[in-house]
């Protein structure tokens, strides 16, 4: 009779303890960069990108210092200078059943140049796509208009979507999530804007098999917020860790804190557009007739007017490293001799005054306030380092939504962006952010300035042709003394990755700062 009374309890043990196992294998995250859209193609923003690796792949997958591995492609190679080809893998099927084949991938980078509605858009990255045809259902070739060493690893930012699905699909489909029939490790769920992604594993995906059961990704913009999130239990990975909490997380026991270098750089971007600003003026408030932001020496002055060490120490606590170009230390395309910006007030003043301005001026800088890390405390210190110059500085703190779509046609004194060099070498924001701007060629789609030098676009040109790396890299370094000397952006600090995660889970990185489940491991 004993035994028969234990069953009961046997079994409620057994499925209480499958259920304990199921709940572990589920994993919610907390990130900060805002999702624009779930359409892998709509915005080259990071938070879209981070999202869309759970249910997309690329021809070619590529990681962190500029790595590339196969992705839908098994193998590609240059058949001649501007031809390559691109060996599919053919087992590969969508989440529905159907095989994945060229014509995806025809469609795929002719959509991707010009998604209606987008505000960051991967025309840069297919810049230089001539022609892209199918020799068989698994073998893609690309003609370029002329050489292009990078290109497999620009084809790399590119997420390919199903033909047959895709073709009747707009934007509104993919965040309905009636679109997102993907290659990837996750199938879709539902996506709540502002808020949430939920997901699961997809049990067709063709590579490693995902950890997690169930993903929620949650958005949670304020630094705080997330941490408490995570101390609560509500969340078991947090990214881009609150400077003013790391120390605090360090030192909790039910907490690992996880800090790799960075790629992503903090810049200011002065608009140098002719006439008038409205967020320019002299010191009675009235515009001035000329941009003095077009003059060197004023960008000159700017850019020694502020204390980076300052900035670093104080409002970041140590948690970035000072930056004198796009590139961070070790990185491709790093230029050693470039020598840190030394804060010299004085000088800054005698350049404002050999410019014509020997009082000043009033300028505006406009910053998201949902979208980097401590940017806005940031550019707060920056204005009053200005404001010691003799330039008054006003800080306009504007939601990303706003904010983007303004920055993008130049219509601030001075955006701040910060870039992500996600390729790992220095052409990525040579492109997007230094090149002319031309979106109809793909070039300075992230320009918000309108920063123009006809010797930084030749080095961009130089750079895209030369296939041996040694020279590349000296045409980046050259291209970065080029931007310094004009001061062609103010760069500020490079991001360390911080994440921090419940005890017995690791976050390793994948690609500069993206955030995903693939990256949360158990200890």
């Amino acid at each position: 009779m004993r035994k028969h009374h234990l069953l009961p309890l046997l079994a409620a043990a057994l499925l209480a303890a499958h259920g304990a196992q199921a709940q572990q294998n589920n994993l919610s995250i907390a990130f900060a960069d805002p999702i624009s859209s779930v359409d892998p193609q709509l915005n080259n923003h990071a938070g879209d990108r981070s999202l869309a690796l759970h249910f997309w792949d690329s021809i070619v997958a590529s990681r962190d210092g500029g790595k590339l591995d196969p992705g839908l492609a098994a193998s590609w190679k240059a058949l001649d200078e501007t031809t390559w080809e691109f060996k599919l893998r053919t087992d590969i099927q969508w989440q529905d059943g159907k095989p994945m084949t060229a014509d995806d991938i025809l469609y795929s980078l002719q959509r991707a140049r010009a998604v209606p509605g987008s505000v960051a858009s991967y025309a840069g990255a297919l810049r230089t796509v001539e022609s892209v045809t199918a020799r068989d259902a698994h073998t893609v070739i690309v003609k370029t208009t002329g050489p292009n060493p990078m290109l497999p690893l620009e084809l790399a930012s590119v997420y390919i979507v199903s033909k047959h699905v895709g073709e009747k699909s707009q934007t509104a489909d993919y965040n309905a999530g009636r679109a997102v029939v993907g290659t990837g490790p996750y199938k879709f769920i539902s996506y709540t804007p502002g808020d949430r992604t939920v997901f699961e594993r997809s049990t067709s995906y063709w590579g490693p098999k995902p950890l997690w059961d169930r993903v929620t990704y949650r958005f949670i913009n304020n630094g705080a917020a997330r941490t408490a999130a995570l101390l609560a239990g509500d969340v078991d990975v947090i990214d881009k860790v609150a400077v003013t909490d790391v120390e605090k997380l360090r030192k909790t026991p039910s907490v690992s804190v996880y800090t790799y270098p960075g790629l992503r750089v903090l810049l200011l971007q002065p608009s140098l557009r002719a006439g008038t600003n409205e967020f320019i003026t002299d010191n009675a408030g009235k515009p001035l007739e000329k941009n003095p932001l077009q003059d060197v020496r004023v960008r000159q002055a700017l850019s020694i007017g502020i204390n980076r060490k300052a900035i670093v120490d104080r409002v970041l606590q140590g948690t970035v490293t000072e930056a004198n170009q796009w590139m961070p230390k070790g990185s491709f395309g790093y230029n050693p001799e470039v020598k840190d910006i030394a804060y010299n007030a004085e000088q800054a003043k005698k350049l404002l005054a050999d410019a014509g301005y020997p009082q000043g001026f009033q300028i505006s800088i406009h910053v998201p306030g949902d979208r980097y890390p401590q940017a806005p405390e940031s550019v707060q210190a920056v204005a009053q380092f200005w404001t010691r110059i003799g330039v008054k500085t006003k800080v306009e703190v504007v939601p990303w939504s706003v904010y983007s779509a303004r920055a993008g046609r130049n219509e601030f004194a001075v955006s701040v962006i910060a870039w992500g060099n996600g390729t790992g070498e220095a052409g990525y924001g040579l492109l997007q952010t230094l090149a002319s701007h031309d979106p109809k060629r793909g070039r300075g789609i992230n320009n918000w300035g309108r920063y123009s030098n006809d010797s930084v676009d030749k080095a961009l040109d130089a750079a895209t042709v030369e296939f041996d790396a040694r020279r590349r890299e000296a045409v980046f370094r050259h291209a970065a003394k080029l931007v310094t000397d004009d001061v062609g952006q103010i760069p500020l600090f490079h991001y360390k990755n911080i994440w921090a995660a419940k005890k017995g889970l690791k976050v390793e990185p994948l690609l500069s700062d993206r955030t995903t489940a693939m990256q949360v491991t158990r200890n």
